[in-house]
């Protein structure tokens, strides 16, 4: 495994096998850290997301690990530039979760720690499929403006507890998510933000969602 110090002196650039390819990671390691949780981005997305990274930092300000990675290889989003397929591909995206779920597992840093997911848009779809595939590892999960439905006949079969998290105008998503819930038979949660839009650029909006995906791992990766 290599690893690669960043600017910050608790951030690693890793390379995390997942099958046959290797994916690029930004691995975070708070000292005492009581568990750590694995980004699974949206389509168009990366661990670079200005988003995700400020809820991971919060996360990490809580004592949490986290390890946000690309799951799509350079080549492939090259390719997907002008396919747009992948980014939408859930058995793939859930696929290099579960190998990334493995390499956090075998980690000499991270292997005693609880994992959790959190998935943004299509992401978080892939997050459900892979926590289905991995059911004793996986001990929490967080969507942000997620698409649950993505995740389609393997919902009921999810044993992690699950927050999801829609903005208050998000409507399509919102239909989505309550579809989702009911489906659902692990504990469960659905929280839906005043005046937030899908990314949640309004003042105010992602700082609630970071505190409550803050206080969800914080609960169960104890």
């Amino acid at each position: 495994m290599n690893r690669t110090l960043t600017q910050n002196p608790q951030e690693y650039l890793v390379s995390v096998r997942a099958g046959e390819v290797k994916l690029e990671g930004n691995l975070v390691i708070p000292e005492g850290a009581t568990g750590v949780v694995l980004f699974a981005h949206g389509s168009g997305s990366s661990r670079h997301s200005p988003r995700n990274r400020y809820v991971a930092q919060v996360l990490q300000q809580a004592g949490l690990a986290t390890l946000l990675i690309d799951l799509l290889t350079l080549e492939e989003e090259e390719i997907d530039l002008r396919t747009r397929h992948l980014r939408f591909d859930i058995a793939l995206l859930a696929s290099r979760l579960v190998g990334a779920t493995d390499w956090l597992a075998q980690y000499p840093e991270t292997c005693n720690l609880k994992i959790g997911y959190f998935g943004a848009s299509t992401g978080a779809g892939a997050a459900l499929v892979a926590a289905t595939e991995r059911q004793e590892a996986v001990q929490a999960i967080v969507s942000r403006g997620g698409r649950p439905d993505l995740a389609g006949s393997v919902l009921p079969d999810v044993k992690a507890p699950t927050l999801l998290i829609v903005g208050g105008y998000d409507l399509p998503v919102i239909a989505m998510n309550e579809d989702a819930l009911a489906q659902l038979r692990s504990p469960k949660r659905l929280e839906i933000i005043p005046e937030a839009t899908h990314l949640f650029e309004e003042p105010g909006t992602l700082a609630a969602v970071a505190q409550l995906a803050s206080q969800w791992f914080t609960h169960y990766l104890s």
